[in-house]
């Protein structure tokens, strides 16, 4: 690895932002989902957590675009749930609350969240937003205020427009720069696990993880994982709507 290239793993790793993360439920679009992974990248979110409970999603799995993703996939580990109530007690294991984009009487403007404190943010279906079984498991909910006669962005936009607030309150407390959230031997840790991942160009370590009631704790994003896992699963043709079951 030659110095500048070094050099910016490291950066990348010293503004990383361990303690906010993303939600997408039944996101059917993976170019959606490719290119929340690249804004999630360019705000320092290492993790992201994906959970289909409708069944046409579920029987075709989770695609992850590399092209729309800007290869940013293999910087962020991507987890994979088909039960709501399982990826909302592994979200909430690691993040303070869990805040939706859902409009309703309660609902916050993103404006007056404070982001810089451990958060997840839900974002929901392209056509039915988040489930109301998922806002019922959310510890609030919030919306991005607009102006014009759309009442709503493209799921995607909201999560940059979202993530970026984040940036910019975090940014304000210098979680940027003189205080950043990963210790300094955390980021020992990540930078070998990501040196080791470019060195031995696994397969494995680009792919999104799937996780049951069975499966073992989350590790932390700095910590290795394991090289010996099985063989990808096969992959269902795509795209795979409602109408193809």
């Amino acid at each position: 690895m030659n110095p500048s290239r070094e050099q910016k793993i490291r950066d990348v790793i010293r503004r990383s932002q361990p303690d906010l993360t993303v939600v997408l439920e039944n996101i059917f679009d993976p170019l959606n989902i490719s290119a929340v992974l690249r804004s999630c990248d360019a705000v320092g979110v290492r993790e992201v957590f994906v959970v289909y409970t409708k069944q046409y999603l579920q029987k075709r799995g989770l695609v992850l675009g590399k092209r729309t993703s800007g290869g940013t996939f293999k910087w962020i580990d991507v987890y994979h749930f088909d039960n709501l109530e399982e990826c909302f007690r592994r979200v909430r294991a690691r993040y303070g609350r869990i805040l939706a984009t859902s409009l309703g009487e309660e609902s916050s403007s993103l404006y007056e969240l404070d982001l810089s404190t451990s958060t997840a943010l839900l974002f929901g279906n392209e056509d039915d937003g988040v489930s109301p079984e998922a806002l019922a498991l959310a510890d609030g909910n919030f919306v991005i205020p607009q102006v014009g006669f759309a009442e709503s962005l493209n799921i995607s936009v909201a999560c940059a427009v979202t993530l970026f607030e984040a940036r910019r309150q975090r940014a304000a407390k210098g979680y940027y720069d003189v205080n950043p959230k990963f210790s300094p031997e955390q980021q020992v840790q990540l930078f070998n696990r990501w040196s080791g991942m470019l060195k031995e160009k696994s397969w494995h370590q680009q792919q999104a993880h799937q996780i049951g009631t069975a499966s073992e704790e989350i590790r932390p994003v700095y910590v290795a994982r394991d090289p010996l896992v099985p063989e990808k699963a096969p992959r269902n043709p795509i795209p795979l709507t409602n109408f193809d079951l």
